[in-house]
């Protein structure tokens, strides 16, 4: 549903992107941006749907009741009705989708790897190369060409204009593989998106990448954002320069000599925050070849080396990065809720040749 897209506010308010495209258009993975209007000391008592269509060029009175439905518009943080009336320093939030208009999704059949399904959402176990959503080159194929034909199957009147994107909340990157939640109605999907947006939700990668490390876990944090220059590529800046900010936390799983396996866990979920946080400390994921893991970064000049780590590369053709865990509040039942998915065959099999190669370097050590 485009509750407020392309809106203008001329109040006091603070915005906050989250946005979402594919990988080299936005810079963001969430998908809605968040306006807080604080209304002033004299504002008169007025019903706050008449009030926001006053403040926020281009909404319609239908869109702004049909957010507050939605519960998308939020008054001192709690629902409200659309015949409230506002009363001086309120705290009025509007969740607003800010992707551009999209209504050419084409339901197509194809087999979708469900790990969980009900009433309320479903979530998909996302194979290495597949896109999530259509854009430029990709117009369809996508997850959510897959996603539309089979929520069409259960509800042949469901369209992307009561259920943007078909219920997409987030996303990971093509070459990434694991679990990616959707919302089959509004309601779940407004509650899923405001799960995200306050980083609530917990979100578990795996990840191979290269170098040892001196610490068995610490955090990264600096602002990502796109290159200056490389406009497909995204960098970390130090805060207050370019990008918003990012924070990823690592743990160390397991030392390989010249790479380790860490589980990443992200506060933010800015594009390619892992690839780019990992390069930023000088561990780029392994086979990354956007960010300077598809060559050798640590190890020996011997033959059989550079052998070894190219039949790896061979093994896991892509970054080795998978979205392993995934844990939020039901938005029906208001249960917690936790998912895994086991590594995809191409990274289990290039951690498994790490360790024996580590293994067999250590016993001659």
């Amino acid at each position: 549903m485009r509750y407020l897209s392309n809106l203008t506010v001329n109040c006091t308010l603070k915005l906050i992107n989250m946005n979402i495209e594919e990988e080299d258009v936005l810079e963001t993975e969430e998908l809605y941006e968040k306006l807080v209007i604080e209304v002033s000391k004299g504002q008169e008592a007025l019903r706050i749907d008449k009030f926001l269509m006053t403040r926020i060029e281009g909404a319609t009175r239908n869109k702004i009741q049909q957010g507050i439905d939605d519960e998308m518009v939020l008054v001192n943080e709690k629902p409200i009705k659309a015949n409230y009336k506002i009363r001086p320093y309120d705290k009025i939030v509007v969740y607003t989708d800010r992707h551009p208009e999209s209504n050419d999704i084409i339901p197509e059949q194809m087999p979708l790897n469900i790990a969980y399904e009900d009433d309320d959402i479903i979530l998909i176990n996302k194979p290495v190369g597949l896109v999530v959503h259509p854009g430029s080159g990709n117009p369809n194929g996508t997850l959510i060409n897959g996603v539309a034909y089979h929520l069409k199957q259960q509800q042949p009147d469901i369209e992307e204009s009561t259920l943007p994107r078909f219920g997409m909340v987030h996303r990971i990157d093509k070459n990434t593989s694991g679990l990616i939640v959707l919302a089959k109605s509004p309601k779940a999907m407004t509650d899923l998106a405001k799960q995200f947006f306050n980083h609530t939700v917990h979100r578990r990668y795996i990840a191979l990448v290269w170098g040892d490390f001196e610490e068995n876990e610490g955090t990264i944090t600096g602002h990502v954002g796109r290159h200056q220059r490389l406009r497909k590529l995204f960098t970390t800046y130090p805060e207050g320069d370019h990008g918003k900010e990012a924070i990823t936390h690592y743990k160390v799983l397991e030392r390989f000599n010249y790479v380790t396996l860490v589980e990443c866990r992200l506060e933010t979920g800015r594009t390619h925050q892992i690839r780019v946080h990992m390069q930023h400390i000088g561990h780029p994921l392994f086979n990354d070849n956007f960010y300077g893991g598809d060559k050798i970064v640590k190890g020996t000049v011997f033959t059989k080396y550079k052998q070894f780590v190219d039949n790896c590369f061979a093994l896991c053709n892509r970054q080795a990065l998978h979205a392993k865990e995934l844990g939020f509040i039901h938005p029906g039942t208001k249960d917690a809720m936790h998912f895994e998915c086991p590594l995809p065959d191409d990274m289990q099999q290039a951690i498994d040749k790490w360790r024996k190669y580590s293994q067999h370097k250590n016993d001659i050590s």
